[in-house]
């Protein structure tokens, strides 16, 4: 009692003390790791010592809860609403774009006077003003797509500007992080880590790789014949990777004296991307169900935060936000109303004055309820998570009431989200269409209407990807994941490519474009043509070199092999102000293929 009591003064008086000596955040994020992946929580397949150190010197969260997929998390987290709200439907072809309307945490931070970076895998917007530059972070290191096919000497992302790094990409990236805090450790400073594994490909450094390719796998997934045990150790080894990353940032904390003055959180995007050992829970990545959507979160500021300590009511990534500003003291004036509450005062050892809510997780047209003791599923199935944690028994008709208030809370909030009553649907799978149809513009059907801008001064480079665009004619995607793909088979006239832009800025632009062509193919004419703007140029010379294809330890899952793309300079477009459709196509073919593509990168000229 008396420890709590000198931590609550501790607390308060730090609050007090924010304006004369605020405190630095480090928030980890790990991208697919399910909440059966530490061993603090049992998995005694692995040890994960610096990340259960956080728990252990700080608070845990006991139920915590993200979403089913990745985009969706991130939006949520950064702006302490529910992703549908934000524009936030998908995963690729546009739809995991944070709409521009609302401020993001970084913004706070920034404005109340920190340093702001973010090193890892965005996945929110690639575009300026949808790009983490735009978004309150000073600094950017990363990739902005959902998921990437080279963990080794990965191409990456500085400021909108493409560098080839040397290393394995989550080592690369906490690099780059430990550099932005060294800079500015007189802080303070918002240092934002999405640490990228143990999303598929499954790479891993062989330190990593060589502890685990021969380990018994003792604990299994649910649906152990369902167990993939080449991933799942694949996994264990990359969670090794990260363990160690994040004793990297805890050692360079303390290196540099700031330890104490500074909040670090660790927590998850969604549940484990692979069957394996997840507590029992009932789900994993992309359903709304308990083991889809439970993350572990730790949170962590030494004197202020009791080690050890546990939050009982239920919470989840729209409360981040507002907690981290509560702890820090700064002033987020919002004006969209958040849906996260305030949790500062109990992590600081005070009395809770939140509310008991019902949380939504939402995907895909799926619904799932979470109330503090029960869980109404999307099937309208009903779950006493008290003492049926693994939902294993549907109870709605033996407690009608709870159900009915579950189903009424969910309905209400789709409504006001949506603007229409619930009805489940199934999920299609976007960006696998040929473009066709008579959606806007130009008669060509885009997975998300919002066009992808182009063109502002403050950010002259405006790069797109593969992924943004669509395929027409014979031409296909390398892999049925548009986040990770270039486009193959472009063999005829017929056959072309194309973007919806909203151009901002009427002026000329520079082309350059990553391509692949075999030397006996090299030579096709190509026009890019925008209204009545266009530009055309010869492939050539012919750049081909070998997929990299001997990395992976397991399977992939979705990401295609790539290849060491080559800028290919088309000279100039001019491009007048306005929406329309960029495209892409061959006026001359004398060899069998055209070229694989995998971005289109625009540069506005500035005078």
């Amino acid at each position: 009692m008396i420890t709590r009591l000198c931590l609550l003064l501790a607390g308060l008086l730090a609050l007090n003390a924010h304006a004369a000596s605020p405190p630095n955040v480090v928030v980890l994020l790990a991208d697919d790791s399910g909440w059966g992946d530490y061993s603090i929580n049992g998995n005694t397949n692995l040890k994960t010592p610096n990340i259960d150190s956080l728990a252990k010197a700080g608070a845990s969260f006991d139920r915590f809860f993200v979403c089913a997929l990745c985009a969706p998390t991130r939006a949520e987290f950064l702006t302490g609403r529910y992703h549908s709200r934000g524009g936030v439907l998908g995963v690729s072809t546009g739809q995991e774009r944070l709409n521009t309307d609302v401020r993001t945490v970084a913004d706070h931070f920034l404005a109340a006077g920190y340093a702001t970076g973010a090193f890892g895998k965005w996945h929110n917007g690639s575009q300026w003003p949808y790009h983490p530059n735009a978004r309150g972070f000073q600094e950017y290191v990363g990739y902005t797509s959902g998921h990437w096919g080279e963990y080794f000497d990965p191409p990456l992302e500085h400021n909108g500007k493409m560098f080839r790094a040397q290393g394995f990409i989550v080592d690369v990236l906490v690099g780059k992080a430990l550099e932005f805090i060294e800079t500015n450790k007189g802080g303070p400073f918002f240092c934002y880590i999405p640490l990228t594994t143990p999303h598929s490909p499954f790479s891993v450094p062989d330190a990593h790789w060589d502890k685990f390719k021969d380990s018994p796998v003792t604990m299994r997934g649910a649906d152990g014949d369902k167990e993939d045990l080449g991933i799942t150790r694949t996994v264990l080894a990359m969670m090794d990777n990260l363990d160690l990353n994040v004793g990297r940032v805890l050692k360079k904390l303390e290196d540099l004296q700031i330890s104490r003055n500074t909040i670090v959180v660790y927590f998850s995007d969604n549940g484990p991307n692979s069957t394996r050992w997840n507590g029992g829970m009932k789900g994993r990545k992309g359903v709304t169900d308990e083991g889809g959507v439970r993350s572990v979160c730790h949170v962590r500021w030494p004197g202020k935060i009791e080690a050890g300590s546990t939050i009982i009511p239920i919470a989840g990534a729209i409360d981040l936000l507002p907690t981290l500003t509560g702890l820090a003291g700064v002033r987020h004036e919002d004006v969209k109303p958040l849906d996260g509450q305030d949790f500062s005062t109990l992590l600081l050892g005070g009395e809770w004055k939140g509310r008991q809510r019902e949380l939504m997780n939402y995907n895909g047209g799926k619904l799932s309820v979470r109330s503090q003791t029960h869980r109404l599923d999307a099937a309208g199935a009903l779950f006493d998570m008290t003492a049926d944690p693994n939902q294993t028994k549907d109870v709605a008709a033996e407690q009608p009431e709870i159900a009915a208030k579950l189903t009424e809370a969910g309905s209400k909030w789709h409504q006001e989200v949506f603007g229409k009553p619930y009805k489940p649907q199934v999920p299609q799978a976007a960006g696998k269409g040929k473009g066709k149809g008579k959606g806007k513009p130009g008669g060509v059907t885009f997975p998300d209407d919002r066009p992808y801008p182009v063109g502002y001064a403050e950010f002259p480079v405006t790069m797109l990807p593969a992924r943004d665009g669509l395929p027409h004619g014979g031409v296909q995607r390398s892999s049925s994941a548009p986040n990770c793909s270039y486009f193959v088979n472009w063999t005829a006239k017929d056959d072309f490519m194309t973007w919806d832009i909203d151009v901002h800025t009427t002026g000329e632009y520079d082309v350059s474009i990553d391509y692949a062509c075999p030397e006996a193919d090299a030579g096709a004419t190509v026009e890019l043509r925008f209204g009545e703007g266009k530009t055309s140029g010869k492939v050539t010379p012919g750049w081909f070199p070998p997929l990299i294809d001997g990395q992976d330890h397991a399977s992939r899952n979705g990401e295609s092999f790539m290849r060491d793309f080559h800028p290919l300079s088309f000279g100039a477009i001019k491009m007048n102000a306005g929406r329309g459709v960029l495209t892409l196509r061959a006026l001359d073919i004398p060899g069998k293929t055209v070229m694989e593509v995998r971005r289109v990168t625009l540069t506005l000229k500035t005078k």
